[in-house]
């Protein structure tokens, strides 16, 4: 009788254990937030693999609004298009993007 009581704290860590392990394991199917579009400005390079972001171009309902600039591209919105040394590469998808997008002439950033 005494030898059984002595296993009961054991058995009750154990327990314990196993119920916090799989309580993070169902919680594994939560999607990603999304990005924090804000930070997406700079130097920007249009590729079809390997992308830091996919994004869908639309006209309106966007996440971000992007103006294409050639020069200065320091605020949220203002993107500098060229072929060597990105700060973000990005894929123009038509289906599960990332973020979403529209090109503007003025105003760039979220909306």
């Amino acid at each position: 009788m005494q030898k059984q009581l002595s296993r009961l704290p054991f058995l009750a860590v154990i327990i314990a254990t196993l119920t916090l392990t799989l309580s993070h394991v169902g919680g594994a199917n939560i999607a990603p937030a999304k990005p924090d579009v804000k930070k997406i400005f700079g130097r920007i390079q249009y590729v079809t693999v390997f992308p830091d972001y996919k994004v869908e171009v639309v006209s309106a309902l966007e996440d971000l609004r992007v103006q294409e600039v050639t020069a200065l591209a320091n605020s949220a919105g203002k993107w500098q298009i060229v072929t060597a040394l990105p700060d973000f590469k990005i894929q123009k998808v038509t289906a599960f993007a990332d973020f979403r997008i529209s090109f503007v002439n003025a105003l760039p950033g979220t909306p």
